[in-house]
Parts: structure tokens; sequence; C-alpha cells
């Protein structure tokens, strides 16, 4: 794929050009979407928000990481989803009626007996309760780093903070989410255990 060419021919117009890059992206910007927001529609939601802001703002994307920029239109739409939720909470019926396991709960690649699914499927929760319990900020610095793989510099480009700002938040969630997670210490791995 020519990112390039794709970005100069989407920023001529070519809607077909656009949407190859959506595809490439689309994973990875609902990926960091879903952790931030800790709910898959409300995720999906942001995503969406945000493919469509960038379309809309492509002409004002003046090079560099393109994948950089996009993720930031994505924080910035969590951000704002966040923020609406905050002023109206909403809740959904369908959770009341329907037990549907987390995304890619249903399907492990390899043998795994039941108790060990069990384990891993109550930390993967303990995990996800703690993430949500992060403020906004810190969460999405603990994703892009923790989850995704970013670098500082690449955090700092996609969060438009400063590079210190980052390492502080990083720092700070890291804790958070060490102290949280020892609530659930049963389902930690021994060498994770805090005495």
């Amino acid at each position: 794929m020519d990112e390039a060419a794709l970005i100069k021919a989407a920023q001529d117009g070519d809607v077909d050009s656009y949407n190859t890059l959506v595809l490439h992206y689309q994973g990875q910007a609902y990926n960091v979407a879903y952790r931030i927001m800790g709910n898959p529609d409300s995720a999906a939601d942001a995503t969406q928000e945000a493919f469509i802001s960038a379309y809309k703002a492509l002409e004002r994307f003046r090079g560099g990481s393109f994948k950089a920029w996009l993720l930031r239109i994505v924080t910035n739409a969590c951000y704002d989803e966040l923020r609406r939720y905050k002023r109206r909470p909403q809740a959904s019926l369908d959770v009341l009626y329907l037990e549907d396991p987390a995304p890619g709960a249903a399907y492990t690649g390899h043998v795994e007996n039941p108790e060990g699914y069990v384990q891993r499927m109550d930390l993967q929760d303990a995990l996800h309760e703690c993430l949500q319990d992060l403020p906004d900020d810190q969460r999405a610095v603990a994703v892009l780093s923790d989850v995704e793989g970013f670098s500082y510099d690449e955090i700092a480009q996609i969060t438009g903070a400063a590079l210190g700002t980052v390492k502080s938040r990083l720092s700070r969630s890291r804790a958070r989410l060490r102290d949280c997670l020892q609530g659930f210490q049963e389902l930690l791995p021994h060498a994770y255990r805090l005495n």
C-alpha cells in the first residue's frame, strides 16, 4: 500500500483511496477507541465519528505520520463521547437482557482447560475494570503505550500533549493500575503479586 499516494488521491477527492485508508486503519482505530471507551458500541460510534472528521479535515493533513494524525482524531472523538456521557449518562437496555461475552472471548486459538479459560477471562475483566477507573487522559496514554505499543513520541503526537506530560501520565496510570490490580491478587500470576 502506497500510503502517500492514497492520501494525495483522497485529498484530491478520490473516495475509494480514502476508503482504502479506512480499511487499513479501522481495526487499530477501533481497538484504541474500545480501550478508551470501555464499551463496544461507544467505541464504534467514536471510531465512525473520527473517520468522518478525518475525511473532512484531510486537506489540512500536511505530512508526517498519518497513523498518528488519525489516532489523535480518534482519541479526541473518544474524549468528546466521554464528555457527552458525563453530561447525559446513558444505559443500554440490551445489557439487561443479553449476556454478550467480551470481544475476542468467543474463540481461543489454542486448547485451554476450562479453569484456565475462566481465570484468564476473570483477569481480563479485572484489567478492563481497572482501566475504566483511570482518568480519561491516563487511560488514553496507557492504552496507546501498553496495549497498542506506541512510543512516547508517537503518543505525544497522537494526544497533542508534551513528551513530559505523556511520561507523567503513563507513570501515574501504571501506578494506579498496579494498585487497582492488587485488589484482584488471586487472579495475578505469583510474580506480579505484592506482599
